[in-house]
């Protein structure tokens, strides 16, 4: 065999062992492209949410539960964090809810909220307590001081003290007024601050006193017993249209006030008296993700009852009333949670996966395309080999001499050599293996039959085996 045709196998061989190192680059680019983009899915899915939520004022219980759930979420490492965001009050956190400058805010659901914004979690029931001093008893007189005014009808004409800022307390008492038939315009109004309870017990101008807060407010309690003190025992107002009020107004709803339950000794109140109660509520934009505000939901009412050991407010969360006719609906994610109907992780991620499937087999396919289009030049190789058979199965009949056989021979294993490496570089099929078989059973039955007329002996032949 001369050297230049030592040479073109050697390039043949080359150019073989180039293709199928690029064809393993290629495969390689695939898989980490893959695994690239499963990796970056399951971060994805795994990295924990951070939620801002509004609240304040600061100092206030408010403040100080969101600060401990913060805290308690960052310790268990939950997939839902918050951010709290501390304003100068509820009206604020609402303001920036509606901005989207945060996620959540905590507020009282009487106020005027956004139109997008649906409740995740009560936080607390605040309810209304409103009473009238005695008087303190004269001194020297066994006769008990008689309270001037025992009814809300009895207001009209006088003036009431507002603990706390907020000018939703007085929206409230305005319409505890207007359904107990008195003209809130007939009705001073005065607000105290928190801080500045002593001041409005000493103030002999003021003729009944009105809180807002939960049952085990210390901030009521401690109004009640600075009147008490300043003004005489209380005398509480029982609001009989409670249930009126409710009815006509959904935020609001009716409640009793327990016996005793602002003080044992003397009992405050003596007796159980009708009120009406407000949610205090942890508020979220409706355009947050179902599982997100699910996952919240979740989170907060597992842990609520071990935060109530650390800051005894907790105790309070519930979960709210998921009646589609509500005045704030719930959110979809919490009203799932308390509904038992979250769906689950396959149900939620279903689409997400037949989009992987379907683009897996697309870039199967397009792999499998690519492999076919960088081997088509091995294909076409094939073809010539098999053509070049076929015409030196007609030459081996017209050959005069061994060496002429022999020649041909060396020729047609270069050919079967490079016919194997293409089948084992997947660019060519078993069904063309097969076909080559054929022709080269047809070569060496040419082969031993022109030996035989020619009386020779010539080399074995190459055989196709199984693999």
């Amino acid at each position: 065999m001369s050297s230049s045709d030592d040479l073109g196998r050697t390039a043949g061989v080359s150019r073989r062992s180039l293709k199928r190192r690029n064809s393993l680059l290629l495969l390689l680019a695939a898989g980490l492209l893959v695994f690239a983009a499963a990796a970056g899915t399951l971060y994805y899915a795994l990295k924990p949410v951070t939620l801002r939520i509004a609240v304040g004022p600061p100092g206030s219980d408010d403040q100080k539960l969101i600060q401990v759930l913060a805290q308690a979420f960052d310790r268990d490492r939950s997939a839902v964090r918050l951010a709290p965001i501390t304003t100068e009050g509820a009206t604020q956190s609402i303001a920036l809810l509606a901005a989207a400058k945060a996620d959540l805010a905590i507020a009282r659901g009487d106020l005027d909220m956004p139109a997008d914004a649906e409740t995740v979690a009560i936080v607390r029931k605040n309810v209304v307590v409103l009473w009238a001093p005695s008087g303190l008893p004269v001194k020297g007189s066994k006769k008990k001081p008689a309270p001037k005014i025992n009814t809300i009808d009895d207001l009209a004409g006088h003036r009431v003290a507002i603990i706390g800022r907020t000018q939703a307390n007085v929206a409230l008492l305005n319409v505890i007024l207007t359904e107990s038939g008195v003209a809130p315009e007939k009705v001073a109004v005065q607000n105290f601050g928190t801080t500045e309870i002593a001041a409005m017990a000493a103030d002999p101008a003021i003729d009944a006193y009105m809180a807002v807060g939960p049952l085990d407010s210390k901030i009521t309690a401690e109004a009640l017993e600075a009147t008490a003190r300043a003004r005489g025992e209380p005398k509480f107002l029982p609001i009989d249209v409670s249930e009126a009020i409710a009815q006509k107004h959904p935020l609001y709803e009716s409640e009793e006030i327990p016996g005793s339950i602002f003080n044992a000794s003397p009992a405050r109140p003596d007796d159980k008296i009708d009120t009406v109660s407000v949610n205090h509520l942890i508020v979220a934009r409706k355009a947050l993700p179902e599982t997100t505000v699910g996952a919240l939901a979740r989170q907060l009412f597992a842990i609520r009852q071990v935060l109530a050991r650390q800051f005894p407010g907790a105790a309070h969360i519930k979960k709210p009333d998921t009646d589609k006719d509500a005045e704030l609906p719930v959110h979809q994610g919490a009203a799932a949670y308390i509904d038992g109907t979250e769906r689950t992780f396959l149900e939620r991620y279903s689409d997400y996966f037949w989009a992987a499937v379907l683009v897996l087999s697309g870039l199967g396919s397009g792999w499998a395309w690519l492999r076919h289009f960088l081997r088509r030049d091995e294909r076409e190789q094939n073809t010539l080999h098999r053509d070049k058979m076929l015409s030196l199965i007609a030459k081996v009949r017209t050959a005069e001499t061994p060496d002429e056989l022999l020649a041909m021979q060396r020729e047609v294993d270069g050919v079967l050599r490079e016919t194997l490496d293409a089948f084992d570089d997947g660019a060519i099929e078993e069904e063309d293996v097969s076909a080559f078989g054929l022709v080269l059973e047809q070569f060496h039955y040419a082969i031993a039959d022109r030996r035989a007329a020619m009386g020779a002996s010539a080399p074995e032949l190459p055989r196709m085996r199984a693999r």
